[in-house]
């Protein structure tokens, strides 16, 4: 377990997901999202495998936006009268409020209703993210770009977006954030110096979310894919999959790796 790298869970049902562990050469594991509702069972088998932990315990989770498909793991796992994992921190910024999303979206209603409702299960460790915090977690190093403004009641531009630093490495995480936030990003930091980064994690699985102009900015040479088949292929023909995949080849990434083909682990 003591290496830096990344693990990227596949979707067990083939449905939409994002569920990433990252391990340090320190022992330290963080958890970004986890997955949908059926993803739970897998999810929970390789995070024992990968800490070699009956009850394996998690340093740091980080919860992007309340999607079912982000958020499902983590919500199950501590409903659960003896929680199968311990956790030391809950990283997230949601709104306070339930109905925030009423009329709008029901997905984020009921986790949002879920998540507050579980709070006081682990009111102790949880921890609101702020735009502009650096966070250290054992050799990985997370700094906070663009989190949760309620100004916008789209809940995909709720999601956290998000650099780490780990093994001379850097990696954008992007959760499903789509064009407002990866716009706001890019016109704040631009000469900051923190856009360009070595790995990229694919916004809103690889389709219908952040601009050109943002992928152009971090620039990676590696590109981490939480898509199934179908949106990876664009069945039906309503989402923008392929145009996204035209830009990334555009760019001349050397490696993108797809949860298609099934969990994946990227060394730093």
């Amino acid at each position: 377990m003591h290496q830096n790298a990344i693990h990227m869970l596949k979707s067990v049902k083939h449905t939409i997901g994002d569920s990433f562990i990252v391990t340090t050469e320190d022992g330290k594991v963080i958890v970004i999202d986890g997955g949908d509702k059926e993803d739970v069972g897998y999810f929970l088998d390789y995070l024992k495998s990968v800490t070699g932990q009956k009850k394996p315990h998690v340093d740091a989770w980080f919860l992007s936006h309340p999607h079912d498909d982000h958020c499902e793991v983590f919500l199950r796992l501590v409903a659960e009268d003896n929680c199968p994992v311990t956790f030391d921190r809950v990283y997230a910024n949601f709104a306070e409020d339930p109905k925030f999303y009423e009329g709008t979206d029901s997905w984020a209603v009921g986790i949002l209703t879920r998540y507050h409702a579980l709070l006081p299960r682990f009111a102790d460790k949880a921890a609101a993210l702020r735009e502009g915090e650096v966070l250290k977690i054992g050799a990985a190093k997370f700094t906070v770009l663009y989190t949760f403004n309620p100004a916008w009641k789209d809940c995909n531009a709720a999601s956290t977006i998000m650099r780490m630093d780990l093994g001379g490495k850097s990696v954008m995480f992007t959760g499903d954030a789509n064009g407002q936030p990866g716009r706001y990003v890019l016109e704040k930091y631009t000469d900051s110096g923190l856009l360009k980064c070595d790995i990229c994690k694919m916004a809103h699985h690889g389709q219908d979310s952040v601009d050109k102009a943002f992928y152009e900015a971090v620039d990676p040479e590696i590109c981490l894919w939480p898509t199934p088949q179908w949106v990876w292929e664009n069945r039906g023909g309503q989402l923008k999959t392929l145009e996204v995949r035209e830009w990334i080849q555009s760019l001349g990434v050397t490696e993108n790796h797809v949860a298609k083909d099934g969990s994946y682990v990227l060394t730093l």
